[in-house]
């Protein structure tokens, strides 16, 4: 017998889909269930008890769609979240001109950051925070290596699909083409190169329970001239500037974004910039227009790997540092 979401409250642990009844109980069935391995899936569990969170997330992963791990409460009832399973999209294309010579023969995202390739980082960033279906944008010309490294993703624990940006044109056109890959659910988009060092999980059950609109994150800079700089009031964004001569803040917009479903309408509302492409800085304005941008200050190290040789250098030598001392 199956029944309905709606008959429960939701939170907790959960995946999505229909869930199995205890005939003779005309209880959810327990412990957590997935049905239907080609797809979505209700994963179930009751708020007085507590599943081992390895366990947990074994079983989930089986069919892709681990969500990660939210409070469970205090009531006696059965427990679900109702919602899509947020996605991730790593941005990974791009001539890489600034890291030429090196990247005439592969894609500045395949460069190693000490022992391990560049796009690991972001990939390793969602996987952490419970976002395991993840598709990957590259350009044209380097596509089939990533599909050669990362593969299936099955070797990370996660499910990788694959999109292919055909012209440079902008952060934001790359956004564009993940738009049937997100169906219809909340995305954490983050850029290929950038490496950090703190966790972003607690960002992303934060936006899940959000009301829409999107969530970035600040980070303060020595030379903000070189970044997109958000001026703040208070815990509201008032506005963001892409490398402003005279910038009101210091607080750099790290290349991690999430976003509700309207932002693929939005992109496709955008017109080109002086430069002919379509900018992530003018889709993070609207949000911050239309009140509902959210933010939080990053904490650790935050490098783009992609920026120049010095910045390269420079993650691979904290990366080297941080695991001789672990």
């Amino acid at each position: 017998m199956v029944a309905v979401a709606r008959d429960y409250e939701f939170r907790g642990w959960c995946m999505v889909g229909p869930f199995p009844i205890n005939e003779s109980t005309s209880e959810p069935a327990s412990p957590p269930v997935c049905l239907d391995p080609a797809g979505s899936c209700y994963t179930i569990c009751r708020l007085d008890q507590r599943y081992d969170i390895a366990a947990f997330s074994a079983k989930s992963r089986q069919s892709g769609h681990f969500l990660g791990r939210r409070p469970l409460g205090r009531s006696p009832a059965y427990s679900f979240h109702l919602g899509r399973i947020m996605k991730g999209i790593i941005l990974a294309g791009g001539t890489g001109s600034r890291l030429s010579p090196l990247t005439k023969v592969t894609n500045k995202h395949l460069l190693p950051v000490y022992d391990r390739p560049m796009i690991y980082f972001p990939i390793q960033t969602l996987i952490n925070a419970g976002v395991t279906e993840i598709m990957i944008i590259s350009g044209k010309g380097h596509a089939g290596q990533f599909l050669e490294l990362l593969q299936s993703g099955k070797e990370f624990g996660a499910r990788f699909s694959y999109g292919v940006q055909e012209e440079a044109g902008g952060i934001a056109q790359a956004l564009a083409l993940a738009e049937d890959f997100a169906d219809g659910g909340k995305v954490a988009v983050i850029l290929g190169d950038n490496i950090l060092e703190a966790s972003i999980a607690s960002a992303v059950q934060a936006f899940e329970r959000q009301d829409g609109g999107a969530k970035i994150f600040l980070k303060e800079v020595d030379t903000p001239q070189s970044f997109g700089i958000a001026e703040v009031d208070g815990d509201r964004i008032v506005s963001i500037v892409e490398k402003p001569k005279e910038p009101k803040s210091k607080l750099a917009v790290v290349g991690v974004y999430m976003y509700d479903a309207t932002v693929f309408d939005v992109v496709k509302h955008l017109k080109p910039s002086a430069r002919g492409e379509l900018e992530i800085t003018d889709v993070n304005n609207h949000y911050v227009q239309a009140g509902t941008m959210t933010f939080e200050t990053l904490s650790g190290f935050w490098g783009d790997g992609g920026e120049s040789f010095d910045s390269l250098l420079k993650a691979s030598t904290l990366v080297a540092s941080k695991k001789k001392a672990a």
